[in-house]
């Protein structure tokens, strides 16, 4: 398996992360709705070869998703 480097871009001016993007726009519900599906496909996979510990690392981070979006969405009714 070959490792390829990802280089991050900033996305604000200064560096800094911008959390004011549009709908659409690959903003942070977005996001954390990206995390949440593909760290449950994940899951599935190492369920499915019995990948040990990255089973409940997965899963957490599947659920740590999905409760930012239900409390974003909270946030946003009041």
């Amino acid at each position: 398996m070959t490792k390829t480097r990802r280089t991050r871009t900033s996305s604000g001016r200064d560096g800094g992360s911008r959390t004011d993007d549009p709908p659409g726009d690959g903003g942070p519900d977005e996001a954390a709705a990206f995390i949440a599906e593909t760290a449950a496909d994940l899951a599935r996979v190492a369920r499915r070869h019995n990948l040990g510990m990255l089973i409940p690392l997965l899963e957490m981070v599947q659920m740590e998703a999905e409760e930012r979006l239900r409390l974003r969405a909270k946030r946003n009714l009041s």
